[in-house]
């Protein structure tokens, strides 16, 4: 008999294990036992398992297995008879290892018919513990297998189920009989083009190992029902008799997928938010702040948006559900292509007839979601063309947010989504009315400054002068730059007035602020001025009578430069309250400041004024101007006196066009006051 266990390229002996079978993980020692009750086959595990080597063993008493003495031979002999007598048994004996260690055995025993017609008794040993462990697994994947709450399964190398667990049969909604021999695909629907699949194949033909994958999908047994599984699969091990195949353990990720998702999607909307508050109402337009909206909301919260302001009748700006709504859109915006760019920017007034979404939206006075479908269309869209646009957009579903604030409502704007994203969830209802809350807000803001900035333009166009007064020894040209859009009406002013013999006086003043109450100021101090002009006082007293009126209106701070003209005697004799100093180019091209004018603001009291006189030559030219000509963001007044001086030295022979180039060279494009310049080349009278 052989006394080493065989290698596999040796022939095998009549017992043997193949690779991953259960022998593998549990030795397995065979004897036989002949009538006489010796040992007569001793194979090579029960070396292993007894330290005898086979001519140690072979024909002695099987009593040795059992520690030798007289115990050991009729535990030995009852074992022998039983298998002989039973034809099978199997019970646990204690053994003794050839140097001298017990342990507990288990055996299973049967009878053979040997050469001659002998029996021998056929004995299969292996540990107790190493069978314990075995027995231990195996109830343990029992119940795993029964009670364990993810779902285990077994899949053949065709992907069809053999195996799986009740929890398993749960999530898919269908018993585990109506799993056993149907394909994967059979139960799962999913709307991955195959990779699922793919990605199983590739475990059972490749050996590959997956954990932890992701996996989105619906079954047949829950068609309406989106699950999002945790999924990990392995390649099953190909032992004696088994089959190849796919291992997987799946777990229900749904609800913590739908909490992150959630967490997440508030997350975005915290963080829409917070960037819509930074971007919306950064400036005092209308439509401006209407975009700001639209962009702050495409493409991160919609694909498609706009922003239509309501056409009230009359003054009354209350809705009247039986009455159409008549819209002017001043914002849009759209990541889609054709036709939605075409619906979203093609059209600037809209109406809407009584019914529609608008209606309904705007007597809630709360957002709404609606659904674009033939209902919406015909109720809420009048023109045809319209209609048809809207249907090919793409957009599945509109939110409408009404823009109220202080108790009106300024309009509406509607954000849109195609089917390519998840429709607007009450969260999301929540955002839109929060955003159109705070545009509603900025919107009125620029709603009412435009319409305090047109009454203020209209008085400071209505107290300016239309014209001024001609006169045969000037040569005028004069200019009224606003300031930016967001400070536009300012209280700058200048004049010409016509005075007895030939004289003429020149007058530029500055109110402090913006708006309607400097541009009254202005309009008062301008009146004044020309009324107390009109009475040829001295420049000085002028200005002190007009400080007085300043004082008695309420008028805290303004600047005037007061000039009267001469052109019999060519002198001017002048006077300031704090105005920017003039300047005055000869007629060889020399500038000259005239810097040495003092005088505090009008309006401010206890200070007294002083006439200059200056001696002008023929074709000589007065600059009278404001500070916003001078001044500018990031530099002082001294640069800005130098470039003015530097652009009178080049100043053309016309007036007109060289008060165009002082003011290109010397205000920004977007100034940020007021500027006037009056340029006057004075004669002399002959």
């Amino acid at each position: 008999m052989p006394t080493d266990r065989p290698s596999f390229a040796k022939a095998r002996g009549p017992l043997w294990s193949e690779p991953g079978s259960l022998l593998e993980h549990v030795a397995v020692a065979v004897c036989g036992i002949d009538d006489d009750n010796r040992i007569c086959y001793w194979g090579p595990g029960a070396h292993d398992l007894f330290g005898y080597h086979s001519a140690e063993a072979l024909t002695r008493p099987g009593a040795i297995l059992f520690g030798g003495s007289a115990r050991g031979a009729e535990a030995c002999a009852r074992m022998a008879d039983r298998g002989r007598t039973e034809g099978y048994w199997r019970g646990r004996q204690r053994v003794t290892h050839r140097n001298g260690a017990d342990f507990d055995c288990g055996f299973r025993v049967f009878p053979v018919t040997g050469e001659a017609g002998r029996t021998v008794v056929m004995a299969l040993a292996s540990r107790g513990d190493e069978l314990d462990r075995v027995k231990t697994n195996l109830a343990f994947l029992d119940a795993l297998f029964a009670t364990c709450p993810i779902g285990l399964v077994m899949l053949d190398e065709e992907l069809r189920y053999r195996h799986l667990n009740q929890a398993l049969a749960d999530m898919n909604g269908l018993p585990i009989e109506d799993h056993l021999g149907r394909r994967l695909a059979d139960i799962m629907i999913t709307s991955d083009d195959g990779e699922y699949e793919r990605m199983l194949r590739s475990v059972a033909t490749e050996g590959r190992t997956v954990r932890g994958v992701r996996v989105g999908m619906r079954t047949r047994g829950h068609p309406d029902r989106d699950t999002v599984l945790s999924v990990s699969f392995f390649p099953l091990t190909q032992a004696v008799g088994s089959r190849p195949g796919v291992g997987g353990l799946l777990v229900d990720v749904t609800d913590q997928e739908q909490a992150v998702v959630e967490a997440t999607a508030s997350r975005q909307r915290l963080a829409l938010l917070d960037r819509a508050s930074a971007r919306i109402g950064t400036t005092l337009d209308v439509e401006v702040t209407a975009q700001e909206l639209v962009d702050a909301a495409v493409p991160d919260f919609c694909e498609a948006a706009v922003v239509e302001l309501v056409d009230w009748p009359g003054e009354s700006e209350v809705f009247d559900p039986a009455l159409p709504v008549d819209t002017r859109r001043i914002a849009s915006g759209t990541v889609l292509p054709a036709p939605a760019t075409e619906l979203v920017s093609g059209r600037r007034e809209v109406r809407y007839p009584p019914g529609s979404a608008i209606h309904r939206m705007l007597r809630s006075g709360r957002a709404v979601c609606v659904p674009v479908n033939d209902d919406f269309l015909a109720r809420t869209m009048l023109d045809a063309s319209r209609a048809r646009l809207m249907a090919d957009s793409g957009l599945s579903v509109l939110l409408l947010a009404p823009l109220i604030a202080r108790g009106t409502v300024q309009g509406l704007a509607i954000f849109g989504r195609s089917t390519r994203r998840t429709a607007f969830t009450e969260q999301d209802l929540s955002l839109a009315g929060e955003l159109a809350s705070r545009a509603a807000l900025c919107l009125d803001n620029a709603r009412l400054y435009s319409r305090e900035r047109d009454i203020a333009l209209t008085l400071q166009r209505a107290l300016l002068p239309s014209f001024l007064a001609p006169s045969p020894y000037l040569h005028l040209a004069h200019r009224y730059l606003p300031g930016s859009r967001v400070t536009e009406v300012g209280g700058d002013w200048y004049d010409v007035i016509a005075l007895p013999d030939h004289r003429v006086a020149l007058v530029v003043g500055d109110v402090m602020g913006h708006g309607v109450s400097a541009a009254a100021a202005m309009g008062r101090l301008r009146i004044t001025a020309k009324a107390l002009a009109r009475h040829d006082q001295e420049p000085a007293a002028l200005l002190g009578e007009l400080d007085q009126c300043a004082q008695e209106a309420g008028i805290e701070l303004a600047t005037c430069l007061y000039i009267r003209y001469d052109p019999t005697t060519g002198r001017a004799r002048l006077a300031s309250a704090g105005h920017p100093p003039p300047l005055v180019r000869h007629p060889d091209g020399r500038v000259q400041l005239l810097d040495d004018v003092l005088g505090v603001p009008l309006g401010v009291g206890g200070g007294g004024f002083r006439t200059v006189e200056v001696q002008l030559p023929d074709d000589a030219v007065l600059a009278l101007y404001t500070d916003g000509l001078i001044e500018a963001r990031g530099h002082d007044i001294d640069e800005g006196l130098h470039a003015l001086h530097d652009e009178l030295t080049r100043i053309p022979g016309s007036l007109e066009a060289g008060a165009d180039r002082i003011l290109a060279r010397l205000v920004p494009s977007a100034p940020a006051d007021d500027t006037v310049l009056l340029l006057a080349r004075v004669h002399r009278r002959e």
